[in-house]
């Protein structure tokens, strides 16, 4: 399943599978995209909340905007699929 955000100029794609709770934004690991803890808690928010973030992979392609924008835009695509 997949979805995508238009949120002023952040473009987020959101894919979650089965798996076993990797992020990865960008082709990177989440840890090594955003710096700041604040940035990682926004986009795990959706899977927390839902008690499944050891259920899935998430698989990301965002751009624009800043790195604070482009971790909301995750966070809303995820709340929604």
């Amino acid at each position: 399943d997949w979805s995508s955000d238009v949120c002023s100029s952040d473009l987020a794609r959101v894919y979650i599978v089965p798996g076993t709770g990797n992020i990865t934004i960008n082709k990177r690991d989440i840890d090594s995209y955003f710096g700041l803890e604040t940035l990682k808690l926004i986009v795990r928010q959706p899977l927390a909340a839902t008690d499944t973030a050891d259920k899935f992979d998430v698989l990301v392609n965002v751009h624009g905007g800043g790195t604070t924008g482009q971790a909301g835009a995750i966070r809303d695509r995820k709340s929604v699929v």
